[in-house]
């Protein structure tokens, strides 16, 4: 099944009109208004939101149109459409053939996106983005008249991303809603969007932006070769793109950044990076990403300095405690007894009294039934989702401590993780995290520190040899750039920083 929707990832030319434009018999129109007509119903063969509507112009000559109901501005389509068309003064038009379409074009016609053509599979394309075609007695080619509309959601503030301070405007699901969201932010003509079409059956517009003369060409070149080079039949959402093109598939630290704010993808614009914005997905997606950049937050560069360096320590610290605190407890309370202080270890020796799991058994447990928890917190009805987790947590875990299954010591540790897994800015950033969690606990249960040693230097030699399109992922501290260190782990003054970065060689800006 999902190799039928999928396809192959190999090379193929994907852009629309490399393999609608052909010469197939019955692919142009005819002169014929009723036989045009019927081929394009035949085409749109049981889809009842397909609207034919016949009409004269301005008496004179037949004609139709045909939209679809919902992604049409019916309104428009009346008053900017149909009006002039329908009525006036019928001596004004022409009815020579070939001077009736540039009249209505030139004359009639106010709308500003209007192409012509005579394919009937561009036609049918156009129709399905939200044109209205209009068909014309004797006429080969067809008016197509972008009056795009509907019910569309309209911009309102982030809900994943929430902001202290900063820009409150998040991306929609209307591709050139997010462009323009973008636009206003840099009035500049080096911020170029380029269109691309991807899925062969959804047939999705694809938009990539880059600044131009900041963002590097050999970055730019490969994402948009490797975007040209996508075989997929449905494109849904940005994740489709980002799992296609990423260079590691299997890592769990993600390559590019997510993000439903238009200033946190204007700022990695500005320093270099590549967006790609999908029609229908209100997360946008860009890279290069680094390490560092995944820890970062907007807030970071709109409150002072010394306050957002603090919220920087703060939030790499909950970071590694997210990752490594389960882990070192059950280290320590199986390997490593005489490295915690006297008082503690009786403390939790009496605690764990009568638990009849060891230390990684519990662990384990424990961990998992905390986030079976968070996604059960997540995929029920928002009223309730935070209720069931919090309440939920609290429940389960005091009645498991009472029944003697887990000690408190266990629940105040995956608590205390939790906690700080939320503390990481990026979502998909910190599913890395979570994942990593448990077999650093298996490590430990089985080996002790020295299995968190070896599990560590693991982790530092794969992010050593990551790379997001060519760019170090733990750039600039491996390899190290001093110019880009003054906003890595810390931020310096902003007067401070670069603009933006001017990469040499592999040595890009980090985001």
């Amino acid at each position: 099944m999902f190799k039928q929707l999928f396809g192959n990832r190999k090379k193929r030319s994907n852009v629309f009109q490399d393999k609608t434009i052909g010469s197939t018999e019955g692919e142009d129109l005819v002169s014929s208004l009723n036989e045009n007509e019927s081929r394009l119903r035949a085409i749109f063969n049981g889809c009842s939101d397909v609207i034919f509507r016949s009409f004269q112009i301005r008496g004179q000559q037949n004609a139709f149109i045909v939209y679809i109901a919902g992604l049409v501005d019916e309104k428009q389509l009346e008053e900017s459409l149909l009006k002039p068309l329908m009525l006036g003064d019928s001596t004004e038009s022409s009815d020579s053939n070939p001077e009736l379409l540039s009249f209505l074009r030139n004359r009639l016609i106010t709308n500003s996106q209007l192409i012509q053509s005579s394919r009937f599979q561009i036609i049918e394309q156009e129709i399905l983005r939200g044109s209205v075609a209009i068909c014309i007695e004797e006429q080969m080619e067809a008016l197509l008249v972008g009056i795009q509309g509907g019910n569309i959601r309209s911009v309102e503030q982030p809900s994943t991303e929430n902001t202290v301070r900063g820009p409150r405007d998040s991306f929609t699901e209307i591709l050139r809603t997010n462009t323009s969201l973008i636009r206003r932010k840099v009035r500049s003509s080096r911020l170029k969007i380029e269109m691309l079409t991807i899925g062969e059956i959804t047939q999705t517009e694809v938009a990539i932006a880059y600044m131009k003369g900041i963002t590097n060409e050999s970055t730019l070149k490969e994402i948009r070769s490797r975007i040209q080079n996508i075989q997929i039949d449905v494109v849904l959402e940005s994740g489709y793109i980002e799992q296609l093109i990423e260079e590691k598939s299997y890592s769990p630290f993600p390559q590019f950044l997510v993000t439903e704010r238009p200033d946190y993808l204007v700022a990695g614009l500005l320093q270099g990076q590549v967006a790609i914005i999908v029609d229908g997905s209100p997360f946008a997606i860009s890279a290069p990403m680094t390490f560092w950049g995944f820890l970062q937050a907007g807030e970071d560069y709109y409150e002072r300095v010394l306050y957002a360096n603090l919220i920087r320590l703060i939030r790499l610290s909950f970071a590694m405690i997210a990752l490594l605190l389960p882990s070192l407890y059950v280290a320590l309370t199986t390997f490593h007894q005489q490295m915690i202080p006297t008082n503690l270890l009786l403390s939790i020796a009496s605690a764990r009294e009568g638990v009849p799991f060891p230390a990684l058994v519990e662990a384990l447990m424990m961990e998992a039934t905390f986030e079976g928890l968070r996604e059960a917190g997540v995929r029920l009805p928002k009223q309730v989702g935070q209720a069931v987790s919090i309440v939920g947590g609290l429940v389960v875990g005091q009645a498991a401590v009472q029944a003697g299954i887990v000690s408190a010591p266990m629940v105040i540790v995956v608590s205390l993780t939790g906690i700080a897994s939320f503390t990481i800015p990026r979502y998909n950033f910190s599913l890395a995290f979570r994942i990593l969690r448990f077999p650093l606990i298996l490590l430990a249960g089985m080996f002790g520190l020295y299995g968190i040693s070896v599990g560590l230097m693991l982790i530092l030699v794969h992010l050593c040899c990551l790379k997001s399109f060519g760019v170090p992922y733990l750039f600039p501290t491996a390899p190290v750039s001093l110019q880009g260190l003054k906003d890595s782990l810390f931020r310096a003054p902003l007067w401070t920083l670069y603009l933006h970065p001017q990469p040499t060689g592999k040595e890009k800006g980090s985001g």
